[in-house]
């Protein structure tokens, strides 16, 4: 894997309290980490 960057997103309360459900039910240890694999998910498939 390449060297990571770091990026600042920001995004609706909406989206942040859906994230913050996903890592209370244990889905995903932090934001930065479901946010990374949607991206990763995204770009495997629409590339």
């Amino acid at each position: 894997m390449s060297k990571s960057e770091i990026v600042n997103l920001r995004l609706p309360k909406e989206h942040i309290k859906w994230l913050d459900t996903l890592v209370e039910k244990g889905i995903y240890k932090t934001r930065s980490e479901a946010l990374r694999e949607f991206s990763r998910k995204y770009l495997v498939e629409n590339n």
